[in-house]
């Protein structure tokens, strides 16, 4: 009776880890291939917002600020758009030898005051924060955003013109290349927050397929004064890394909140 009770205590207590570990929302972009050789390549790239990595069962991700840079760094265009209820999909033609970046995000702004006795919410960019006028409502808060999700595939030889920044909110200049990573090896990424190093960023990695899992098995790591983290992937397989930060910055003269976010999905593949 009592090994019983026992054991019935340690599944509930599995099942809310679990549970836990499933709960948070997480944006990932996922692309058929990382690596390819020929000529004439396609990858299909899937972009959802899950509980858990690489399978789509929350909401699809918006396609509208999907960029592909090439590896000259000209623009290419994502083709095939699609989005269904848990996924979204396009198509991208690897036509030049190199590393494609393939990105999503934005940089908004968001306010809130108290209007009428009812509480008024409001988000959108620059641009439309100062002719709507939102500045100036009495009480207004604001905040900014800035978010990249990014996933890097190459056709043939690696290379790097596709890692150009841009120098606002966090961004990834690889030590190693994202394309070449391998299980066992100990791979560097660095992270720039506004065009410098990020030093105490922390960063959680963690591989795919969790859902198959009873633990996430996740690294948590922190940026070093260069902004660097280095970890050893001991699996193959897909992995997504996750970093924020919090700061704070001016807008007309007055300090507001911001928030900086990035993920990047990359591949560890088999020595």
């Amino acid at each position: 009776m009592k090994t019983t009770f026992l054991k019935a205590c340690a599944v509930a207590a599995l099942a809310l880890t679990i549970a836990g570990s499933a709960s948070a929302h997480r944006a990932w972009m996922l692309p058929s291939s990382f690596t390819l050789s020929g000529e004439g390549q396609w990858v299909t790239v899937d972009g959802a917002i899950s509980n858990n990595l690489f399978y789509p069962n929350h909401h699809a991700m918006n396609l509208d600020s999907v960029t592909v840079t090439g590896p000259d760094g000209a623009a290419v265009e994502a083709q095939n758009k699609a989005s269904g209820k848990y996924r979204s999909v396009f198509d991208v033609a690897l036509e030049k030898e190199g590393t494609y970046r393939i990105s999503s995000g934005g940089d908004g702004y968001m306010a809130s005051w108290e209007e009428a006795g009812e509480r008024k919410r409001w988000r959108g960019d620059a641009e439309k924060l100062k002719a709507e006028g939102i500045e100036a409502k009495p009480g207004v808060q604001v905040s900014r955003s800035v978010r990249r999700i990014e996933t890097f595939v190459t056709l043939g030889a690696p290379n790097e013109a596709a890692f150009a920044t841009d120098g606002t909110g966090l961004e990834l200049k690889p030590v190693t290349h994202p394309n070449d990573v391998f299980a066992g090896e100990e791979v560097s990424f660095q992270l720039l927050l506004d065009g410098a190093p990020a030093e105490g960023i922390e960063v959680d990695i963690i591989r795919g397929s969790d859902r198959y899992r009873n633990s996430e098995d996740g690294l948590k790591l922190t940026t070093n004064a260069d902004g660097t983290i280095t970890f050893t992937p001991e699996e193959a397989g897909a992995y997504w890394l996750n970093a924020g930060a919090e700061g704070k910055s001016t807008l007309n003269g007055k300090e507001i909140d911001v928030r900086s976010s990035y993920v990047v999905t990359f591949e560890a593949l088999p020595l």
